[in-house]
């Protein structure tokens, strides 16, 4: 063992490596969580009017079908990640209302 890797290093898992060179990226300001004892489904979709009751159909355009424990790390990884933005750019606001200016 070199002097430069740290015992921690030598046990560390290898990094995952994915391909992303099919990715179909959808913008959605949508979102409904349904699911069943065994699977949460994750609509997304693209809401036309934001404010207030929409007065179209919402169209779901994707859906995640997933089991409670991917569901559950995904959680935290989000968490994470909106916590590190919020530290660098300030707290979001996810009440519309209060984010209207009068």
């Amino acid at each position: 063992m070199s002097e430069s890797q740290a015992p921690e290093a030598l046990n560390a898992p290898p990094p995952i490596k994915f391909d992303d060179s099919k990715v179909n990226a959808t913008y959605a300001n949508f979102c409904r969580v349904t699911g069943t004892p065994e699977e949460l489904i994750i609509d997304f979709g693209l809401n036309p009017q934001p404010i207030g009751l929409p007065t179209s159909p919402i169209t779901v355009t994707n859906r995640i079908v997933t089991n409670f424990f991917t569901a559950k790390r995904m959680l935290l990884a989000l968490q994470t990640t909106i916590h590190r933005h919020e530290q660098a750019f300030g707290e979001l606001e996810i009440d519309v209302q209060k984010r209207v200016k009068q």
